[in-house]
Formats: structure tokens, sequence, C-alpha cells
């Protein structure tokens, strides 16, 4: 059976990958499209259904979004959220007005039935436009103090709207409208399980490598661990996996992949010592996006050496990586994004590449990595790591890359890591890079003397998917011990300071 798939169509929103992501988790696959997307195109893909995201803008704004409506007219099931509500309003004939307040924030709305269930809800808001008149043929199904048509729908025609957020935590019943939209208002089946990716994966993987060899480019996160798995369960011993040691590791990682991967895997491995190599390649670099792409070219050349001492009949064609859909999405892959950052895996690889690319991952999110991780039988110390760049430190440290700003950073890493984990907090935090700002000195005093030190920021954040991301809430006295003890025994280091953005508007990594 071909896979459904939602198309989210993105009207410039904040949660357009959020929606995306809670399609996933009620069992079906989605993905991200541009507003700027043609109604023929958008129909020439076959949706199952279409969710409409919102938007800052108002429909009433000169070159703000529009709604073709060929789209709410070509039979495809549609749900429009917020901005994409009003849309549907707008191209099937109905009225937005402006609103004299906001309504903004959790607001209690009356639902009388359809998707949107029934009785007193609260849900989020997030609107300055409401729906004056519904189309033609539309039931209204909510309304709230300020919005007397806060949902709609047209069953017959499989078309439905809501003025609020359903994807946000802030709406306790969102994710089971969302469910209802797809089950009962679309009529989807929920087939997209860890089992079903796996096997989707392994029958592609098959098809694209046959019987070539291939290698993996290992770098010790979740991520190309389990794609590794995944082409491994495919092809077997056709894959040999290459670990690069670009000496922009953290501390006892390069120890982890050779002992805790082997180990559950039984997988070949080869290790590339690599690190000179690396840092005389970032000699003089402190652009971030020279620093990603010279990275990225460098693994490539990597993997060639190292292709070519691996002894088989035939030459490996195929390289394995484990970029997931946001490395595509940030990158600009993703049609409804503006690019945020190359990836190392997906816009710093260079024109004269030897090999093909297999990328088992690229639609998947974080979670359901994890999840496929743990259906493949990995270890919950491989699942369950917080993500790591493939970069390594050299994005944490803000300026040029030298073996001497690596070991600082290492050092102070260490630190980090090993006192959130004392402090029972590693599965609270999604992630905490610790960044080195080496073209930054600060004032100290140090003992009975001035100092002129480097500044370390702490990122700790929590997330679902790494999209959007808040700054984790690290105990005060966690802060202390983890502040003293790099100022204490990192002498390079006099300050430490704490990151308190949230994404957006900052990105996880500081580069």
């Amino acid at each position: 059976m071909a896979k459904q798939t939602v198309l989210v169509v993105d009207n410039g929103a904040q949660y357009a990958q959020l929606i995306a992501r809670r399609v996933r988790e009620a069992g079906v696959y989605s993905e991200i499209v541009s507003h700027k997307m043609s109604a023929s195109e958008v129909i020439a893909r076959e949706p199952a259904a279409i969710i409409l995201s919102g938007g800052p803008a108002s429909v009433h704004v000169e070159g703000a979004p529009q709604l073709d409506p060929a789209i709410v007219e070509a039979g495809i099931p549609v749900l429009g959220i917020c901005y994409g509500f009003q849309q549907m309003a707008t191209a099937l004939g109905g009225s937005v007005e402006r609103i004299g307040e906001r309504e903004y924030g959790s607001t209690e709305i009356s639902a009388t039935g359809g998707i949107v269930g029934e009785g007193e809800q609260t849900v989020w808001m997030s609107h300055g436009d409401r729906v004056a008149r519904a189309p033609e043929g539309f039931t209204v199904t909510a309304s709230s103090a300020s919005s007397p048509i806060a949902a709609f729908e047209d069953r017959a025609r499989r078309l439905y709207g809501v003025q609020w957020h359903p994807e946000v935590r802030h709406t306790p019943g969102g994710q089971e409208m969302l469910r209802r939209f797809l089950v009962e208002g679309a009529g989807l089946e929920p087939t997209w399980t860890a089992g079903n990716i796996i096997d989707d994966q392994i029958s592609r993987i098959r098809d694209q490598i046959g019987d070539s060899p291939v290698i993996c480019g290992l770098s010790g996160g979740v991520d190309s661990a389990v794609a590794a798995a995944l082409v491994q369960r495919a092809v077997g011993d056709q894959l040999t996996c290459v670990f690069v040691d670009h000496g922009l590791l953290r501390a006892g990682e390069r120890e982890q992949v050779e002992r805790d991967f082997v180990e559950a895997t039984g997988v070949k491995l080869v290790t590339c010592d690599d690190a000179q190599i690396f840092l005389d390649a970032l000699a003089g670099i402190s652009e971030p996006e020279a620093k990603r792409k010279t990275i990225g070219r460098e693994f490539i050349r990597s993997f060639e050496r190292a292709a070519r001492q691996i002894r088989t009949d035939r030459e490996a064609g195929f390289l394995v990586q484990g970029t997931l859909y946001p490395d595509v999405v940030e990158s600009g892959g993703g049609e409804g994004a503006a690019n945020i950052k190359s990836h190392h895996n997906v816009g710093g690889l260079p024109d004269d590449l030897a090999f093909e690319l297999c990328e088992p991952l690229r639609e998947l999110f974080k979670d359901e990595v994890r999840a496929v991780g743990r259906e493949l039988g990995l270890p919950e110390a491989i699942v369950s790591r917080q993500p790591f760049p493939g970069p390594g430190l050299a994005i944490r440290i803000i300026g040029e890359v030298t073996a001497e700003r690596l070991d600082v950073l290492r050092r102070a890493d260490l630190i980090v890591r090993e006192e959130l984990t004392a402090a029972g907090l590693d599965e609270e935090i999604w992630q905490c890079p610790v960044v080195l700002l080496a073209d930054v000195r600060s004032v100290g005093v140090q003992g009975d003397g001035r100092t002129y030190g480097h500044p370390i920021v702490l990122r700790p954040v929590t997330s679902e998917d790494a999209m959007t991301a808040d700054w984790a809430r690290v105990p005060a006295d966690v802060l202390a011990r983890i502040s003293s003890k790099i100022t204490n025994s990192v002498e390079e280091v006099n300050r430490v300071v704490l990151d308190v953005t949230s994404k957006p508007p900052g990105t996880i990594e500081w580069e």
C-alpha cells in the first residue's frame, strides 16, 4: 500500500514543523511544503489530506499568502488552522474582519460537535482577525467570546477549519482533535509506526544499494548509529562503518563508539585518525558556514581514503549518512523553509562527491529516529544520547579552531556533562551545548591576580525535536557547582554565563 502523505502548507508559521510532528504522532506521515507551491503542484503530489498552517499575516494585507480555491475544490480533505482557517473562509466565499483586540493565549470555547468535539474547552488562540461569515454549506462548530465563528466544517466535502492552534501543548485536546480530522474527517489509517518505518526503509535501501559495498560515517550520535543499524539490517556484511576521529570530539566519545556500538551490532568498524588533517584545514577560519563546509568536505575525503583501504572485490559506491528531516528543512531543502544554516550532511558536501548518498532517516524527526533505534534493539545508552552536531566542537568555538581551544572547551564540556548527570537532569534536558567565546576575553580575579580569561556559555535546552526549543530551568545550585568547577579547574576560563534564549528566535547551537 502506498504511503499516505499529509501535506502541511507552511504560511510562515512558527509552528508548521510542530503540526507535521503532531500528524506523525497520530500515525500518519506528513511533509512540509511552501504556500508558494502552486495548486497544480500540490494536487499532483496526490496528498491524502492537506493542513493549512497559521501565519503572522492578515488575509487583507497585500502580499499575504493566499489560498487557491482549486486546492479546496479538489476533493482532498483539508484542515485550516488559524490563518489557514481564515484563508479557507476567504477562498470559499466567506468573510474575515479585524477584531478590536487580539485574542491571544488560553481561551475558552464552546464546541458543538464534529472534529472539534463538544462542550467547553480551553484552547490556545493567537489572532487579530476573525471569520465574520462562514462560507455557504459550512456548519459553525465552535465559538469564543471574541470569535462567534471559531470553527466550521463541511463534512460532505471534508473541509474543516479552526481558529485556534491544536498542535501546541497549551491546547489540551488538540492532539485528539487532529486525530479526529485525520481518521474520522479524512478517513486515513494510522499506519506510520516504527515497525512500518523499518520495513519501508529496508526495502528502499535494498532497492538503492543492491549488492554494492557501502560505507557509513559514524559520528557517535544516535542519528548515524540508527542509520547504520538500518542499513546493516538491510544489506548485512556489505556495510562497513567508518568512524572519523576528526579531533573535534568531546572527551570519551571515540571510546564509546568503538565499544558500545560495535558490541551492540557486531558491525565492521574502521577508525580514521584524521585530527591533524581537520585542524590544518580549519586553520585561519572563523566564519561559521566556512567551518561547516570545510568539515563536510574533509569528512568526505576521509571516507574516500577509508573506502580505498577497505579491501573488497569492488570499491564502495554508497555513503550512508544520518540526515534527518529537520536538517533538510533548516538547510532550505524543505520547500517551506528558509536556509537557516547549511548542515554537514546536506549543504556542506563537495561537488565532486565520489559516492551516492544513502540517507534512510531523511524523512524522520529525532523522536522517530529514537523509536526506530529501540525497535532495532540498540542499547538505551546510544538511543537516548543527547544530540551532538557532526562538525563537533568546532561550531561551539566562536572563532578559529585550534588544538589549545579544543582542549579548553573539552575540559569545560566534560565538567558540565558530569554535573548534569550527577544532578539527574539528563532526561529533562534535550541538549546542552557548551560554547567557548574564544575571540572574547573578560576581566577576572583569580587568586591575587587580575586575569583576562575566556567566557564559557552554557546552553541547556528542552525540546521535542529541535525545531523549537526553550532554555532549560537548571536549578541554581547545579549552575553554581558547574561555574565553580569550571573556573577553578580550567584556568583559561574566568567567567561562565547562561543562555536564556528560546528557539526561535535563537538556534540551539551558536554557529
